[in-house]
């Protein structure tokens, strides 16, 4: 389910007009400059973003999706043109070195804002995932300083192949995520590939019953 605090924020905003998921709108991959001029002037609501280091100097968080390595747009100046908008940021984080310094601009950020923000990664290794995941103590170190009503959106890396019977998320993977997410003070979401819900719809219920946040 979408956090009460994000749909609340909308519904306040009267941006929505009842308390259903499904009212808001994302935009996905808001990646460069012309993508974000036209997600903050539609009716989106939660804006989609992926943050790495900018592949040479100087180093700094950027707004691009790998194999890019560099971009139009770096994180400050998408935070600074997002924060005069009423609306909710989801950013996902492709890198470990990215985290600590983008967290930096964000607290700069959230000391003045009230919205939705979430913060994306894939912290374990998923069904058919070959990318390298984000070390997952590593990484809540590195957000630890960010406000504890900010969701973390925390993931499998996974893969997929036509044609073949794709294996679903195990149970051993939602034991050790829900291991991982026990002590956590944040609400937590978990974003997982459509296409692998049908195979893994006991697993994935038995990880959501696991808590309320």
């Amino acid at each position: 389910r979408m956090f009460d605090q994000t749909l609340e924020y909308f519904l306040n905003q009267s941006q929505i007009k009842k308390r259903d998921a499904a009212e808001v709108k994302w935009s996905h991959a808001v990646n460069s400059r012309s993508r974000l001029t036209e997600a903050l002037t539609g009716p989106t609501h939660m804006i989609e973003a992926d943050i790495i280091m900018r592949g040479q100097d100087p180093k700094e968080p950027i707004m691009a999706h790998p194999p890019d390595t560099d971009s139009d747009i770096t994180l400050k100046e998408w935070l600074e043109r997002v924060k005069v908008h009423n609306k909710g940021i989801k950013l996902d984080f492709k890198s470990l070195e990215a985290v600590s310094p983008s967290v930096v601009l964000l607290d700069e950020v959230l000391v003045e804002l009230n919205r939705p923000v979430w913060i994306n990664a894939d912290i374990l290794s998923g069904p058919g995932g070959q990318a390298r995941p984000l070390e997952p103590q590593a990484f809540f170190s590195a957000v630890r300083t960010l406000p504890t009503h900010t969701v973390l959106s925390l993931g499998w890396t996974t893969g997929w192949s036509a044609g073949t019977d794709n294996p679903g998320y195990s149970w051993a993977m939602v034991h050790v995520m829900e291991e991982i997410c026990r002590t956590l003070k944040n609400p937590v979401t978990f974003p997982v590939r459509a296409g692998l819900l049908a195979q893994s719809f006991s697993q994935l219920t038995w990880l959501l019953e696991q808590s309320d946040r």
